[in-house]
């Protein structure tokens, strides 16, 4: 989950605009820390050419060389933020290869689902997109607030209950990635990790093919025993019975969950559905 090791272009927008603000802030640091280390040598008690001047109040130039330096670098930090964030927007198209892959993602205590509409299947943490493509993410939480985080690809964004948000990343090299919540929402919010892997186009349809073909089907009643509180230790896969189901989350047509409790269960942990690994 290196933030440094970019596998989007948001991620590596990100990376930049960290970069550049802590080059930013060194600016001053390096000065500061300098100007302490020279301030402390050249006035110390054995140096006899330093002047000691127990009357000296104020001095224009040094208040200038004080506050304008800081100045410039607050205008300068708010700049690089400012442009960047309206860049970033998360809700900003992301042009990719290929159609893009739209991914309905809702957080529960403690585990992530996501649902392919399209394709008419889901997984329960563990998500598989094509390189390249645009992934236009709509998040929503089963209960308390939570926070949708893949480090690599970059964005972090809050999922609320009653509520949709909308992100939009791309990842440009196979391989696999990791995804993480990082708001804290309960006992087992340290276990609400999840897969990312990132398949070659070619290999998607196939992967789509063989996900279709599971046991387990996700409708109203799979989703009711799905979001109670427990860890998901496998990652089962789904078909998707009703392509609305996330709608109806969304609009709490089925009520949500009722969060984080604390009981001697909370940590158990919860299966269903087909392990996809």
């Amino acid at each position: 989950m290196n933030l440094l090791d970019p596998q989007g272009p948001v991620a590596a927008a990100n990376s930049t605009i960290l970069v550049d603000s802590i080059f930013i802030m060194l600016v001053i640091v390096v000065p500061t820390i300098v100007a302490i280390l020279a301030f402390a040598f050249w006035f110390r008690a054995s140096n006899t050419k330093a002047r000691f001047q127990p009357g000296f109040v104020y001095s224009g130039r040094v208040e200038m060389v004080v506050w304008s330096i800081p100045a410039l670098t607050v205008i300068l930090l708010g700049g690089v933020a400012w442009i960047g964030s309206h860049q970033l927007d998360p809700a900003a198209p992301v042009p990719g290869t290929g159609s893009p892959l739209r991914i309905q993602a809702v957080s529960l205590d403690w585990k992530w689902l996501f649902i392919y509409p399209d394709q008419r299947i889901a997984t329960v943490n563990t998500l598989t997109v094509p390189a390249g493509a645009e992934l236009n993410f709509q998040l929503t939480s089963s209960s308390v607030m939570n926070t949708f985080f893949i480090p690599q690809l970059g964005s972090m964004i809050y999922t609320m209950n009653g509520m949709v948000t909308r992100l939009n990343l791309r990842a440009d090299n196979e391989g696999k990635l990791q995804g993480l919540s990082a708001h804290f929402s309960g006992d087992g919010f340290p276990h609400m990790m999840f897969d990312v892997n990132v398949v070659s186009p070619l290999a998607f349809p196939d992967w789509v093919a063989a996900t279709a073909k599971s046991d387990a089907v996700l409708n109203e009643d799979t989703y009711t025993k799905l979001k109670q509180q427990g860890i998901e230790r496998g990652r089962p896969t789904y078909r998707l019975e009703d392509p609305r189901l996330f709608d109806l989350i969304a609009t709490q047509h089925i009520p949500p969950g009722p969060g984080p409790e604390l009981a001697s269960g909370a940590g158990r942990p919860h299966s269903g559905g087909h392990d996809a690994r």
